[in-house]
């Protein structure tokens, strides 16, 4: 894979986007939902057909739309402690059907979900080449810090230091601060991006 031809393609998606900062796309009934699934999920030694069914659940009462549903259910099955990759390829294919017959103004978000599914899939199986195309491709469709760290996580189990420390000054000059601050304080709290604080650096 051509990385300098991919890495521009990012730092060009960054530069073009120096002044928009992405609204929250998930609709306020639904935001709830999402916010209980995640808190199940962060709890130690989850069970995951308990969190399956508070998933099922919650779309039944309207708290989780399809495509959030089937969202959920792919990082369930994707967690490490699961480890369902086939489950999870399966749910991420059902997703991007869902966002594409859902459509609204909301379909570029749905499919940068999507992507960042499909490269979180690829990360955790080690094809970090594969993981930085579809990071890529998220970014593309929605300017977020979770794609951006996703991104800078990725050159670094590839070797590529220089291009993170490029990419992560380019963050910091060209998007809004909130952006830019995310992905600050997930560079001083996420192990996987060590090399980028400033004590880091050489």
């Amino acid at each position: 894979m051509d990385y300098q031809a991919l890495f521009q393609r990012i730092l060009k998606t960054v530069d073009s986007s120096a002044y928009f900062t992405p609204s929250e796309h998930i609709d306020p009934q639904h935001r709830a939902g999402v916010a209980t699934v995640q808190a199940a999920l962060s709890q130690p030694g989850f069970d995951a057909d308990e969190v399956r069914l508070l998933i099922e659940r919650l779309h039944a009462q309207g708290n989780l739309d399809r495509v959030l549903r089937l969202s959920s259910l792919h990082i369930v099955a994707a967690h490490p402690q699961v480890a369902e990759w086939e489950e999870a390829a399966r749910l991420v294919g059902e997703q991007e059907y869902a966002a594409l017959e859902k459509g609204g103004p909301n379909l570029q978000q749905n499919l940068a979900s999507v992507e960042r599914h499909r490269g979180v899939l690829a990360f955790l199986r080690g094809h970090y080449d594969v993981a930085l195309d579809y990071f890529a491709r998220a970014l593309e469709r929605e300017r977020s810090s979770e794609n951006l760290t996703n991104i800078l996580c990725t050159l670094l189990r590839l070797g590529e230091e220089g291009e993170a420390r490029d990419l992560l000054e380019s963050i910091r000059s060209a998007f809004p601060e909130a952006i830019a601050s995310d992905v600050e304080r997930s560079v001083q709290s996420d192990p996987d991006l060590a090399l980028l604080r400033t004590e880091a650096t050489p």
